[in-house]
């Protein structure tokens, strides 16, 4: 199967890097901070969603901007602590593009995002993150901001995601998805291809754009 596009979106946590010890540590740390029961706690989808989203549906409203800021701290100061790590394939098929050809949609603040990102050598030109939307994973807004900041009709965008709400996102954005079933299983996965990781793609840059491939 071949993918024409003219940008490339990547979601970061699941889908360029791995940050799941590192996220189990620092929200399991935040959740004992705050005395909330552990049943309550693994009820909550953490994975692919805003920290605000998931602060208020734990805590009193009043209680959540002071809880985001304390897991955003927790999170950041946790990427020394190989909290982080490039999934296979990342390095390759970023390396391969033109900066003005993709962008990162996370759902974790720009803050965080920028701090894994650097801590493995992604540097890009691009980055939607948390502070940047209204409304996050799987309204279609993050990545409608991203195709808007590159210049790129929706319609010729492809979206990595490896979340159900990221590629929800990307669909009710009009955008191809690719599943990387790096954090769920490939059957859990709506999109129009799924691999397990980037590492199964090559891309071709031309001048009418970019051209995806799954490897022989």
């Amino acid at each position: 199967m071949n993918i024409r596009a003219e940008a490339l979106l990547f979601d970061n946590d699941g889908t360029l890097v791995s940050s799941l010890d590192s996220v189990h540590r620092c929200w399991t740390r935040w959740a004992a901070e705050y005395g909330i029961p552990a049943e309550d706690f693994a009820r909550v989808e953490l994975h692919g969603r805003p920290a605000v989203e998931i602060a208020a549906d734990l805590l009193p409203a009043e209680t959540v901007p002071a809880a985001v800021a304390r897991i955003e701290l927790l999170e950041v100061e946790d990427v020394p602590n190989d909290g982080v790590r490039l999934l296979p394939g990342t390095r390759d098929l970023i390396d391969a593009l033109p900066a003005d050809r993709w962008a990162v949609v996370t759902s974790a603040t720009r803050r965080l995002a920028e701090a894994r990102l650097e801590a493995v050598g992604i540097l890009p030109k691009t980055l939607i993150a948390a502070d940047d939307i209204t409304r996050g994973k799987p309204d279609p807004e993050p990545y409608l901001l991203a195709a808007r900041e590159l210049g790129v009709d929706p319609a010729r965008c492809v979206v990595f995601e490896d979340a159900p709400a990221g590629l929800a996102s990307g669909r009710a954005a009009g955008m191809t998805t690719v599943a990387l079933a790096t954090t769920h299983q490939a059957h859990e996965l709506d999109a129009d291809l799924v691999v397990n990781d980037l590492s199964a793609l090559s891309v071709l840059v031309t001048a009418a754009g970019v051209e995806i491939s799954v490897r022989g």
